[in-house]
């Protein structure tokens, strides 16, 4: 017997809490609150056979967490790579976002970015989601390519809930940076139909919000303490959120049940990005203090991109007597669409200007006379638009057979299955420039002004940590080139270089035991998956496009054991030893070459071999009452095939040049690491103290992978992170705080890859985070959240800490909302 009974667990918290004043009642008593998703969360990592980590809904919606990213940074050994101050990729013991796969609902999720293999979590609105779940050691029915962790998505269904619902929600959340204020909206319907057989869940989300950071960065221009440029930033972006899933789910039977799911999440990122440059010092570089002639360059980039993820899925289980038959079928989308953008539009000063330099190389301030800042000092130099669409698609089937076993003193089930994966990427750019050139390349910008003072809005620029200089108009730029011909500005190598196809077929079968002895649980099985790989790209030399492909093919055999000891009712012991693949990034991957001269080239590299990896975790975790919960894992990971990047001049075909930059697999590498947790509901104490919830975990862990004679930290991992909550349930009130820590982590290598002082560096990052929900009657919760009340920063260094690569603050996020629980 498991040592948590769910039912069990749920009535008496349903009791508790309907004592307090902290239900909601409709057709049914529904619970809802803090302690409920605690409860919901461990009674699912409890149930499971392998080692997961949960969050449910109610989790979600009780921190200020914008999309499924941020929720997930709350679970033990797991981080957030954040972008323009929100959480994006998600982390898993210390391995880089690439290393994880992601699902919704069972089915794989593609990347919408053309390079890589990460999906990029912000796409996915918290609002929306049931549940939230890391599988941390693979079992072999599951895809066996995440060595960090499987991250499943799961959308609401109606047999989740007991009765019916209909909530709707409004908020407004300001931006402290920008004085913005922004709106956004949710409704939830469920019901089941047909004599309680049928049922139907729906779901709609909407955000826009409109903020702004402010970033000052080098990109690593650093000589010693001299420091050759550097790039005031003001970004202006809005950001734009839409989301649907709509659930069918028909159970005629206890043995029989067919779900249709479907979601489609679609993401804008429409920014605006100001800034000043600094470049090109007379002597080279600037010592902190000191002064020197340089050009100034002032530049724009307007754009509008849009991701989306569209994901269809039909699954039906059926039971005869001891077997249990699953058939799925899904098809998932994902998209990058970059409409004609303004790339760069810049403007270079007339000439070089004196009394440039800098103080403060962690947040370089400029030094400069008052022309920098005149719109009348810079001419217009060059325009450069681009266009890109990527996309990505996913078509998998899949069909699992089990048959229940009870033979003498073992109980349980043998399971056996295949599945198909059919993946197609593909990424198109094009480019065009303009330029002050009338010669025949035809990209000449035409006649008029070319003074900057002629393509300002007239507004300077609100850039905190000093001064830019008056606003560009990015309107006033395209219309300068609207009129002219297109196809003689295109830069066809440019176009022609980033362009690919891939295609990835995986034909995976598996079979697997898990059985239950007494205090004894063993799950024990083994996967092969068959992998075809395909790609097409371009070698570019000059104007000269030349074809190129490229085919491999392999398998991998990835057995794996899981066992789990039950001390008592709450205690078990847990030991797992799997095996995951991962298959290299795509830009890694693509077959293109960029021969920009006679003695630099870039390469990519198609014959990468996929990242493997042996894993053994061990742990063992208590039920501490209901809703409470105290563990501790260990875990190590043996990889082989690291991939890095490469500088293969002098060998093969590239003996005469000084720069051949591509991919190449290292030699091994290792994740080792300690994860602990704990959450309580403290009712052990008198009241009203009584209501206060704790939570608090930590991850330890170090890395290292050799590559070139030199060992380091894997890229993305962060030797501790931590998440500490502490939380209060009384009659209408729920409120908590949570601090959620990560520790400097290697971010990119350098040039020279075996110099550590070219190493980007991401400096520890703390945020605090503050929620609060008074329930008005039965119907009604009023809310407010606090984002980043501690005004956290993000700082990229080079090398030593003093050495800025980019340094950019976002400011806090304030909100409010109003939730109608209709019926």
């Amino acid at each position: 017997m498991r040592p948590l009974d769910l039912p069990k667990t749920l009535t008496a918290l349903g009791a508790g809490l309907l004592a307090a004043g902290g239900v909601h009642a409709a057709d049914t008593v529904v619970v809802t609150g803090q302690r409920a998703s605690l409860a919901h969360a461990i009674a699912a990592q409890e149930k499971a056979d392998n080692i997961v980590s949960v969050v449910s809904s109610d989790d979600i919606g009780g921190l200020p967490d914008k999309n499924a990213a941020e929720a997930l940074a709350r679970l033990p050994g797991v981080a957030v790579q954040r972008d323009q101050g929100e959480g994006r990729y998600v982390v898993v013991r210390g391995l880089d976002a690439d290393y994880n796969s992601v699902t919704i609902n069972g089915a794989t999720v593609p990347s919408p970015e053309a390079s890589r293999r990460a999906v990029a979590l912000d796409v996915l609105p918290a609002g929306l989601i049931r549940e939230l779940a890391v599988t941390k050691t693979l079992t072999p029915d599951q895809d066996a390519n995440a060595l960090g962790g499987s991250i499943d998505v799961k959308t609401l269904s109606a047999f989740d809930l007991p009765g019916r619902l209909l909530s709707v929600g409004a908020a407004a959340s300001h931006d402290d940076l920008t004085h913005r204020t922004s709106p956004s909206a949710n409704a939830l319907w469920a019901q089941r139909f047909a004599g309680g057989t049928l049922g139907i869940a729906a779901g709609l989300s909407g955000e826009k919000r409109r903020f702004g950071s402010d970033n000052v960065e080098t990109g690593g221009a650093w000589s010693g303490n001299r420091l050759s440029g550097f790039e005031l930033r003001d970004y202006l972006p809005a950001r734009t959120r839409r989301a649907g899933a709509l659930n069918v789910d028909w159970r005629p039977d206890a043995g029989t049940s067919v779900a249709l799911r479907s979601f489609l999440s679609r993401f804008s990122d429409d920014e605006v990005r100001d800034r000043l440059t600094v470049g090109n010092v007379k002597g080279g570089a600037l010592a902190e203090g000191a002064t020197d002639t340089a050009r100034v360059e002032r530049r724009i980039r307007q754009r509008k991109y849009t991701q989306e993820i569209r994901s269809v899925s039909l699954a039906a289980d059926h039971r005869i007597d001891a077997w249990k038959i699953h058939a799925e079928a899904a098809g998932t989308r994902a998209s990058e669409d970059t409409p004609e953008s303004l790339n760069d539009g810049r403007f270079r000063g007339t000439s070089s200007f004196a009394g440039i330099g800098f103080t403060d190389g962690m947040q370089p301030h400029l030094i400069a006379p008052g022309a920098v800042f005149d719109p009348a000092s810079y001419a217009l130099n060059a325009i450069t638009l681009q266009q890109r669409y990527s996309s990505d698609r996913t078509h998998q089937l899949r069909v699992d057979l089990a048959r229940d076993v009870d033979a003498r003193d073992w109980r349980g089930n043998v399971k056996f299955g295949a599945k198909a994966i059919r993946r197609d990427k593909h990424n198109d750019t094009n480019q065009w420039a303009y330029n002050s050139s009338k010669t025949t390349s035809g990209n000449y910008w035409g006649p008029g002004s070319t003074s900057m003072s002629a393509f300002t809005n007239g507004a300077s620029l609100d850039y905190a940590p000093g001064t830019i200089g008056t606003a560009l108009d990015p309107a006033l730029i395209r219309a300068r080139v609207a009129g002219l011909d297109r196809a003689a500005a295109r830069l066809v190598a440019e176009s022609a270089l980033n362009d690919y196809g891939m295609r990835e077929d995986i034909d995976a079968g598996y079979v697997q035991a898990s059985l239950m002895r007494g205090p004894w649980t063993i799950l024990a099985g083994v996967r092969a998956e068959r992998t075809r790989f395909a790609a097409d790209g371009n070698e570019v030399a000059g104007t000269t496009i030349t074809p190129r492909h490229a085919e491999r093919n392999y398998t991998n055999w990835l057995p794996g054991v899981q066992l789990r000891y039950d001390i008592d009712r709450a205690t078990s012991v847990r030991a797992a030893w799997t095996n995951a693949v991962v298959r290299a990034n795509f830009s890694q991957l693509a077959p293109g070459i960029s021969l920009a001269s006679a003695t630099e080239a870039t390469i990519g590299n198609p014959d990468l071999a996929p990242l493997k990896a042996h894993n053994l975790d061990i742990g063992s975790e208590r039920i501490l009452g209901s809703g409470g919960v105290v563990s501790a894992y260990a875990f190590y990971k043996d990889i082989r095939n690291f991939t890095y990047a490469a500088n293969l001049a002098g060998t093969g075909r590239w003996v005469g040049y000084t720069t051949a930059t591509s991919y190449a697999n290292g030699d091994d590498a290792g994740v080792r690491g300690v994860e602990l947790a704990w959450q309580q509901p403290l009712r052990m104490l008198p009241a009203p103290f009584n209501g206060l919830l704790v939570g608090a975990n930590a991850t330890l862990t170090s890395s290292s992978a050799d590559i070139g004679g030199r060992s380091i930290r894997m890229p993305g991992q962060a030797q501790r992170m931590a998440n500490v909550m502490l939380g209060y349930e009384a009659g209408p009130l729920s409120t908590r705080i949570a601090v959620n820590y990560k520790s400097p982590y290697l971010l990119e290598l350098g040039g020279d890859v075996s110099d550590p002082m070219q190493d980007h560096i991401v400096d520890a990052q703390k945020q605090v985070d503050f929620s609060l929900a008074w329930q008005l009657g039965k119907r009604w919760q009023l809310s407010f959240d606090a984002a980043n009340l501690n005004n956290e920063t993000y700082y990229v260094y080079q090398g030593v800490k003093g050495h800025n690569v980019q340094y950019e603050r976002y400011g806090r996020t304030y909100k409010i909302g109003l939730k109608a629980s209709l019926f």
